[in-house]
């Protein structure tokens, strides 16, 4: 089949790098005399005939520039659905419709698995491309824009460090990352967090937060620096004993995106942390006790991290991955996911890719944030 017209499209959370991905298609693209569209708003603008032409000539270094210009959408195509197999035949229909012979779908484990059911169900001519700031996605090493947001996180937490000092305080500060750690755990390790808490590895918060915190201020630390995962929890046992904001309730009330997972920003468990925190006269007591007055105050990166232009791994990475989409469609080679393993480029099936990674517990990482943790503070007691 000779290809003379591809779609792309971006679907769920922007991240810096998405222009860097479509820039590196477009390039390969006009190389080979193909034309490209722009499906706008992910899936929803392909249900509804939502296109714009994507001419080289008008977007120069488009790969500096953060953010989609074909905008973005989580819109699930399955809600509501009777079946699967027939939204996928249904997004087919849509391709032939608008005269488009090949999509390169660019986004993460929800917008992949819509592409990977049209591949499944209709034998469609799809690629895949993997994106989140989360790096969560079992396919690839790593995702563009994922260092572009850790870069933001540790900046941030640099910055706040001076004000903790100024103030002696305890920040808590909140990073993206609804099921796996990556983002809070890269960039508190980066900038020297006192504790990390992510979604791994739940956490006690007697244990990991109170009596390290009490550990520190006797070491003769005057102001704490707290990283957490949007989407860290506390142990169940820890959440009935120590808690008396929040019960295993409130996390089971909380509303759910499209695609029925639980919007956990909406806990904002950094606000929660430093309610509990105040509620704890005993802490309160070995600060004054050293000399620091106490205060807790909570910061959300949130949005922000998804913001600004990509570093130059993302929109280098996002170049590759956009180059090797390309040339997978120029060969045929539909079903499958570009990814990172390494420092090369490969492709694999789109069904393998799509599957979730987390941080594990025997990872450098998880060592690194526990040594961290006890050493410094041991070492000023010596």
């Amino acid at each position: 089949m000779t290809i003379k017209k591809i779609g792309i499209l971006t679907g769920g959370g922007d991240c810096p790098g998405l222009n860097s991905v479509i820039y590196g298609i477009m390039l390969k693209a006009y190389d080979a005399g193909v034309e490209c569209v722009g499906i706008l708003k992910g899936w929803k603008g392909l249900m509804e005939n939502l296109t714009i032409p994507l001419k080289i000539a008008e977007h120069d270094d488009l790969h500096t520039i953060g953010g989609t210009i074909l905008y973005t959408s989580r819109t699930n195509p399955f809600k509501g659905a009777k079946s699967k197999e027939e939204v996928a035949k249904f997004l087919v229909n849509k391709l032939d419709e608008l005269g488009i012979d090949a999509l390169i779908a660019i986004g993460g484990d929800d917008t992949l698995s819509v592409a990977d059911a049209m591949c499944k169900y209709s034998k469609a001519n799809v690629i895949g491309c993997p994106k989140t700031i989360d790096n969560d996605l079992q396919g690839t090493h790593y995702t563009f824009g994922f260092w572009s947001a850790v870069q933001l996180a540790s900046n941030a937490m640099d910055n706040l460090t001076t004000t903790a000092r100024s103030h002696q305080r305890v920040f808590v500060v909140e990073v993206m990352g609804r099921d796996a750690g990556f983002l809070t755990m890269y960039s508190g390790i980066s900038a020297g967090a006192d504790i990390i808490l992510i979604p791994e590895t739940p956490f006690d918060f007697q244990r990991d937060i109170v009596d390290v915190l009490r550990k520190r201020a006797k070491a003769g630390y005057k102001y704490h620096i707290i990283a957490t995962s949007e989407g860290a929890y506390p142990k169940m046992e820890s959440l009935e004993r120590d808690f008396k904001t929040i019960s295993k309730e409130t996390i089971d009330k909380l509303p759910k995106d499209t695609y029925g997972n639980p919007l956990l920003a909406k806990l904002n468990m950094s606000k929660i942390i430093v309610d509990e925190l105040n509620l704890r006269d005993d802490l309160k007591e070995v600060f004054h006790n050293n000399g620091v007055d106490f205060e807790c105050r909570s910061v959300v990166l949130g949005h922000t991290m998804r913001a600004g232009t990509p570093n130059s791994f993302d929109r280098i990475l996002g170049l590759r991955f956009g180059l090797a989409a390309m040339k997978l469609v120029l060969e045929g080679k539909f079903g499958n996911m570009v990814s990172l393993q390494g420092n090369k480029i490969e492709t694999i099936p789109l069904s393998k890719g799509v599957k979730k990674k987390y941080i594990t517990t025997d990872s450098d990482k998880m060592e690194l944030r526990d040594l961290l943790v006890k050493i410094r503070y041991l070492s000023k007691q010596n």
